[in-house]
């Protein structure tokens, strides 16, 4: 891909490389910076697998990279994380009309949005899935295994991602994501404005029912902390429990005592899921 990186930032964190790029994108229409973990095995001319990590509303690639407590691991495991933005960004690009929080910049839902004026910038799942790992491919020491991860807005973006593109991601697992997001008002302000009114087209971009014409089954690992402020009304695991069985997919859900949505609860089972990960994308 020819394509210009403008190296932003560089650290050296447990023997490998910190690295944070712009570029422009085709997808988006605008400007877009990504971070990603190059572990020290990616020295040695090994090509090592990626794991996508998605972030949740008002994050950046940076939240992960600096919260998660990953790179330690990563750096073990021979793991490249990668961690785009969760919107487009610019001048150009538009937001919440309202100026709220949930939707628009910092919330791009990883959906391709259908109506104006979000159709020209707001196409985050063509980013992720096509764009960003193209990206990738073509300018760091990577193999063809691909994982993929997030949480609460990106766990939902994991999950989607997966779900649409079998054959994709040899891995895929999920923290406290928004599960069944047609049924939540996260998901329903940001459905209604991406996607227009026609419920029927949420239904492309709603885990529980992708799960039902899942032609690929996938194991998910998916943690949810069970004092999580938005347990309830947003992120409704239940939904997906119940939509697994029926569609006999394999779901992995621990509902974590005492935990909440926060850097805190991920950095806590953080080594779970990079393993989970790892042992599938050997």
């Amino acid at each position: 891909m020819t394509m210009t990186l403008e190296n932003l930032s560089c650290q050296k964190s447990f023997g490998g490389w910190h690295k944070r790029y712009r570029h422009r994108s085709t997808s988006l229409n605008c400007d877009m910076v990504f971070a990603v973990y190059l572990p020290p095995q990616a020295e040695q001319g090994a090509k090592l697998p990626v794991l996508y990590w998605l972030s949740g509303l008002t994050c950046t690639d940076e939240n992960f990279m600096q919260k998660a407590g990953a790179l330690r691991l990563a750096a073990e495991l021979g793991l490249i994380i990668v961690a785009p933005d969760t919107s487009p960004r610019g001048a150009e690009v538009p937001g919440d009309p309202d100026g709220a929080w949930d939707f628009g910049l910092g919330a791009g839902f990883y959906v391709n949005a259908t109506q104006e004026p979000w159709a020209r910038h707001y196409r985050m799942h063509d980013y992720v899935v096509h764009e960003l790992p193209a990206l990738i491919e073509a300018n760091f020491p990577v193999s063809d295994k691909r994982g993929i991860s997030g949480h609460s807005m990106g766990g939902h973006g994991a999950l989607v991602c997966a779900l649409r593109n079998p054959g994709r991601y040899q891995s895929l697992s999920a923290f406290a994501p928004i599960s069944n997001p047609m049924a939540c008002p996260w998901g329903e302000k940001a459905f209604s404005r991406y996607l227009g009114d026609d419920r029927s087209r949420w239904r492309e971009w709603d885990a529980c029912a992708l799960l039902a014409e899942a032609s690929e089954r996938l194991p998910i690992l998916m943690d949810q902390g069970d004092r999580d402020d938005f347990l309830v009304n947003q992120l409704k695991p239940e939904a997906l429990e119940v939509a697994a069985k029926m569609a006999g997919h394999p779901l992995t859900l621990r509902l974590q005592p005492g935990y909440d949505h926060s850097y805190y609860f991920i950095a806590s089972f953080i080594d779970d899921h990079l393993r989970h990960h790892a042992q599938a994308l050997a």
